[in-house]
């Protein structure tokens, strides 16, 4: 039985899920026992901890040392040694292979895919503690976003990659009807081919989630992938790319069709990315490095997601407690160094009307902050919520950020017995007026909220489309009792073409994103070119070749 076969029943799933965007996920999010294995989360830890202080066993084309690059949030001794390797040699090894896995055709390659995301999945646990040491991820974010959750958007990927290459026929004979005369008759054969080589640079904050769509995708469309880790979250992306190359090996492939790209130099990835023959680029990070990939290596299709002002519009309320108790988790989740988390909360400056009586904004804003120390006041909840600061630059971001405004809620640092290095800090609460628009209308990335005291409903919807207009955003949440303020936030979304979460007041967050469900992000505005996942998202890394000739 080919791969294909052996892993149908998990491709069908993920296009009926698509096709009806209900709740489906074939890897569970929670790591039970009863799911995972009595000992696989021990075993996981013990496989990841096994990696720390040694070489990391990739052997690889072009290597001309070993680094180590990756300083753990937590405050844990990684020295973990790469292979640091020539982008010329990469390069050449990715054209090398490229055309047997062509040769394989869709069917075959979306089978060896399906087969490396189920080795994946089962390594969840170590990938997961991989996570959580170089991001500062929370445990049980770690695993849930590096492990299931990013395994839903890379079947996904594989999906609608499956999707798009099967509306393209293998062949046809082709009978032109000619009158009187024979007709003519051609055998007309149609073949899918890889645009080229695929450079996926990752980052620093969420290393398989936001790789791993490019990923395979790029893949199961027929191309060659470098993988380009931030330097900071390498050990994540090494395992996966380890496993890959495993399967290739067993298949009887050129491992070299998957490869890990590492430096100290500061222009590795440049000159990775400026190749000839790179055809796309997959990337997740600054605004100025994506433009930079956009403005310098204008050959390649540039799928990018970058910065952006994500907000909450807050007009009125019937479910003032649960608001703000979502809000607080909203701001609170991995220090707020998600790419889908509120930064900035309009209200109005004459207040709002709640269940519990008109409030004031100073009222909104104290509240607020309150509901966020309420969280936070159990220790366990605090590191395990919060996570620890990825960056050291992100302590002083908070730092100048508490500087402006109003300070409703000074963050703090807080302590982790279990990692007593660990960098974590509190969120920072500031209110602001709506003529600051030069603090709360750029990206502050990190544990820093701004509560900003609009003149009116309007303005605050004013504001807030202005923004994703000019900075772009990946959310927008809006709460309201007044259908109109909330049809008009709807019309507003669809003109700034961002996501909009409607009165969340229950356990779904405006951060969060669920596979086969949710489009992440929409690429229609400045924050990102792309979205996890559709069709446009796989259907350009290939093209078409047609052969004729007469029968």
């Amino acid at each position: 039985m080919s791969l294909f076969d052996t892993h149908r029943a998990l491709l069908d799933g993920a296009l009926n899920a698509l096709a009806t965007r209900a709740f489906w996920t074939p890897f569970p999010e929670m790591p039970s026992p009863k799911v995972y294995g009595e000992t696989a989360q021990a075993d996981g830890i013990a496989a990841a901890n096994a990696l720390l202080g040694k070489d990391f066993a990739l052997e690889q084309p072009g290597e001309v040392g070993r680094i180590a690059t990756e300083q753990s949030p937590y405050g844990v001794a990684l020295d973990v040694h790469y292979p640091e390797c020539a982008p010329d040699a990469l390069i050449a090894a990715a054209q090398a292979a490229e055309p047997g896995w062509q040769a394989l055709g869709a069917k075959a390659r979306v089978g060896v895919l399906l087969e490396a995301l189920t080795r994946i999945h089962k390594r969840s646990h170590e990938i997961a503690h991989a996570v959580m040491l170089t991001t500062g991820q929370g445990p049980m974010m770690a695993f849930q976003a590096g492990g299931p959750h990013a395994q839903d958007r890379a079947l996904e990927a594989i999906a609608y990659a499956w999707k798009a290459m099967a509306d393209v026929p293998e062949q046809a004979r082709w009978e032109k009807p000619q009158g009187k005369n024979p007709p003519l008759v051609m055998q007309k054969h149609f073949e899918i081919v890889g645009r080229g080589v695929a450079l996926v640079i990752g980052c620093a904050t969420f290393p398989t989630w936001n790789t791993y769509p490019g990923l395979f995708a790029a893949l199961a469309t027929g191309n060659p992938v470098i993988v380009k880790p931030h330097p900071n979250a390498v050990l994540p992306a090494a395992l996966t790319v380890r496993i890959l190359r495993e399967v290739l090996a067993e298949q009887g492939l050129d491992q070299n069709l998957v490869t890990l790209a590492l430096s100290n130099d500061p222009k590795h990835a440049q000159a990775l990315a400026q190749s000839p023959a790179v055809a796309s680029i997959d990337f997740t990070g600054s605004t100025t490095f994506g433009h930079w990939l956009r403005d310098h290596a204008p050959q390649a299709r540039l799928y990018a997601e970058m910065a952006g002002v994500n907000s909450v519009i807050v007009d009125s309320t019937d479910q003032y407690a649960a608001m703000l108790n979502n809000l607080a988790f909203t701001l609170t989740l991995y220090s707020g160094q998600m790419c889908t988390t509120t930064q900035t909360i309009y209200v109005p400056r004459d207040g709002i009307a709640t269940d519990e009586g008109h409030k004031s904004f100073a009222q909104v804003g104290q509240d607020l902050a309150a509901a966020v120390d309420k969280l936070l006041s159990n220790p366990k909840v605090a590191t395990a919520v919060l996570g620890a600061v990825c960056a050291p630059e992100t302590v002083e971001r908070i730092r100048q950020a508490s500087t402006k405004g109003q300070l409703l809620l000074a963050s703090r640092p807080l302590d982790n017995p279990e990692y007593p290095q660990a960098r974590i800090h509190t969120p920072a609460l500031i209110a602001l007026t709506q003529a600051d628009r030069a603090t709360w209308g750029s990206e502050c990335f990190g544990p820093v909220a701004f509560v900003v005291a609009t003149d009116s409903r309007d303005a605050s919807l004013q504001a807030a489309e202005s923004i994703v207009r000019e900075q772009g955003a990946l959310t927008l949440g809006v709460y309201s009792t007044d259908r109109a303020v909330v049809d008009r936030t709807v019309q507003l979304s669809l003109r700034a073409r961002v996501a909009l979460s409607i009165n969340l007041t229950q356990g779904v967050y405006v951060n969060q994103s669920a596979g086969f469900s949710d489009y992440h992000a929409t690429g229609g505005n400045p924050a990102a070119t792309t979205s996890y996942t559709t069709l446009a998202f796989v259907a350009d890394r290939f093209v078409v070749v047609q052969r004729r000739e007469h029968v």
